[in-house]
């Protein structure tokens, strides 16, 4: 059986496209069982013949999970007939990763703080909680069916 992701990646020269190293494009499936392959797929491709640590490398696959999980459960709704891009880019000083569903979109303000006292027997809201920890720049396009994250090299 072969797997239903689709991935394309392309490396260039550090002088080409602005600096940036290697760009890694995957279309994902609305499927929850498929986001530990996607994870690792981004995650090997984006860093490979990169001088990045190990934190850096868990950041990232901590994240994209999450992002991914949110993208297909809440965004997508596990439609199965919708897909999920994900976009990386390392540039010199950091990784951008980016995540959009085909769903409607969301407030990301209008998520409540997770550990506030009201809101721990609550679901959700901590994939996103996570995320804010672990980047150092999120961002949300108007719609709110894609987030962009920001991992810089430490």
């Amino acid at each position: 059986m072969t797997s239903p992701l689709r991935i394309c990646v392309r490396r260039t020269s550090a002088s080409e496209a602005r600096g940036s190293a290697t760009l890694v494009t995957l279309r994902v499936p609305s499927d929850v069982t498929c986001i530990e392959e996607a994870v690792e797929l981004v995650t090997r491709h984006c860093v490979a013949g990169h001088d990045t640590t190990r934190t850096m490398r868990f950041r990232l696959r901590v994240v994209l999970s999450e992002a991914l999980s949110n993208a297909i459960m809440r965004g997508n709704a596990e439609d199965h007939t919708k897909w999920v891009e994900v976009r990386a880019e390392l540039v010199p000083d950091a990784i951008q990763v980016s995540v959009t569903d085909e769903g409607p979109g969301f407030d990301p303000d209008a998520v409540p703080e997770p550990l506030r006292p009201e809101q721990l027997d609550e679901a959700g809201g901590r994939g996103l909680y996570l995320i804010r920890k672990l980047v150092d720049a999120v961002q949300f396009n108007e719609q709110g069916n894609s987030i962009c994250m920001t991992l810089r090299r430490r």
